[in-house]
């Protein structure tokens, strides 16, 4: 008898656990993911949308997805190579012999400077929503950037990867402002002039153009003052840092003998080989600025491959008609040209009018490096404005001619009634306001450098070549 109750005991137990257990388990499986909910997720992240809002688990894994993230570093990589070593290289090779690694320690130095303040609060200024004209300071100290998305920028890319890749657009912007200053202007005072400069130009354009809420955020803010596109900095990059460029070198004056002595280019080899890496490196920035490995990307991908091979190509055939020889230099001036050119709307445009653009860069940027620079006798030495002014401003109004939703999507959220019908009229918009605020912030800027530091090396310093002079080295020992 004492045994059959032992058993009946035991047999209650085990009941009881097992009933417990399968109760968790459907209480388990009530809560959990539908095959539905996770086929969904699963589309979602193929097709670079945005998670259920729904407030229902959608995933078993949660955060940035793996190959959106991973195209992300990629092209984070990309965007740094294009500064060190591509403009470095770019820059070194083009100007002369003794100041070679002048431009390569300000392309250095900058790196080191601008990464510093964007982790205490450039990101922030740019990419924070306090409200359309500032991003605030709500991710100062990268405060809450981690490994999670930021759904405001990209639903399956980690927000400080998404960080990490803005910071290499801050990095080479104010570099491209070097090669209108080259050999002649204090290494001092280029690290507080582009210092100063970030602050009053490229915080305030990144976050009124692509920033959540800025003002100026066609694509995705439906409240805009001024709905203007940019696809991958048209006018954060190349408007602001070119017209600054021209500004900041009338206010230097020219190199002493220039126009009375040549001043070739010391190695155009390093030139071509700084080309083919900037070349390389602008997948990551046009092709990057879709945030995801998709469609979009893809396009950017495409048309910012056709524009910078035609734009060499045009480039070179006018010096071929003109002078009866295309150069190297030629070649590699209208590559740039042409990348300069697309970037504002390799996202928003067909393969078809990449080849116009790329042909209007190619043509536009060689009479700006040609004749506009021969007309007015500016020493913009590499040809900053020349290049990256005339091409992001062609750029940025074509972008508007030529934006289609077939090419991009989201161009149908905010901006269907002036596809073809008026958006070119906001680029201008954009496009003067920023021309004249990036030239009005450098000369006020350059004022001020000047009486703290200096702007300029004296002549002596110029005639024996800042590598010597300001860093104690030589880029040649033979």
């Amino acid at each position: 008898m004492k045994k059959f109750l032992l058993h009946l005991v035991l047999l209650a137990v085990v009941s009881l656990g097992a009933f417990n257990v399968l109760g968790a388990d459907a209480s388990t499986a009530k809560s959990a993911p539908t095959t539905e909910q996770r086929l969904d997720d699963i589309e979602a992240y193929i097709n670079n949308a945005a998670r259920a809002t729904d407030g229902k688990a959608m995933s078993k894994i949660g955060g940035a997805g793996p190959g959106h993230n991973g195209w992300m570093m990629t092209s984070t990589a990309l965007v740094l190579f294009m500064t060190l070593p591509g403009l470095a290289l770019f820059y070194g090779g083009l100007v002369r012999r003794k100041n070679v690694l002048s431009v390569i320690a300000q392309c250095l130095g900058l790196a080191g400077v601008v990464t510093v303040i964007w982790v205490v609060c450039g990101y922030s200024l740019s990419f924070g929503n306090a409200n359309p004209y500032c991003g605030g300071l709500k991710h100062a100290m990268f405060n809450g950037v981690d490994g999670a998305p930021n759904i405001a920028y990209g639903a399956w890319v980690s927000h400080n990867i998404f960080a990490i890749y803005q910071m290499m657009f801050a990095i080479i912007t104010p570099a491209l402002i070097v090669g209108a200053i080259a050999e002649r202007m204090k290494f001092s005072a280029v690290l507080l002039f582009c210092a100063l400069w970030m602050f009053a130009v490229y915080f305030p354009a990144a976050h009124a153009i692509w920033g959540d809420g800025g003002w100026m955020n066609g694509v995705w803010n439906p409240t805009a003052s001024v709905k203007a596109i940019d696809f991958a900095g048209g006018i954060v990059v190349h408007i602001t840092s070119g017209w600054s460029a021209l500004a900041l070198c009338l206010i230097l004056k020219p190199r002493f003998g220039y126009g009375k002595q040549p001043m070739p280019p010391h190695s155009l080899v390093l030139c071509a080989i700084g080309t083919g890496m900037l070349w390389v490196g602008w997948y990551g920035f046009n092709a990057g600025s879709a945030v995801a490995a998709d469609s979009i990307a893809a396009n950017a991908f495409v048309t910012t491959t056709l524009s910078a091979a035609v734009g060499s190509f045009v480039w070179a055939m006018i010096e071929y008609i003109k002078k009866g020889k295309p150069s190297v230099l030629g070649f590699c001036s209208g590559a740039i040209g042409g990348l300069a050119t697309i970037t504002p709307a390799c996202g928003f445009v067909e393969p078809k009018h990449a080849l116009l653009i790329g042909a209007f860069a190619g043509a536009a940027t060689y009479l700006a490096c040609t004749t506009l620079k021969s007309r007015f006798g500016y020493d913009d030495t590499l040809d900053t404005f020349g290049v990256h002014a005339i091409g992001g401003t062609l750029g940025t109004i074509l972008a508007g001619v030529f934006a289609t939703s077939a090419a991009n999507p989201n161009l149908d959220l905010n901006l269907k009634s002036l596809l073809g019908n008026g958006l070119w009229i906001e680029q201008l918009k954009a496009v003067s306001i920023w021309i004249a605020w990036s030239v009005l912030a450098t000369v006020i800027i350059a004022k001020l450098v000047d009486k703290l530091v200096g702007l300029r090396v004296n002549e002596e310093t110029e005639m024996v070549g800042l590598d010597l002079a300001e860093h104690g080295e030589e880029g040649y020992n033979d």
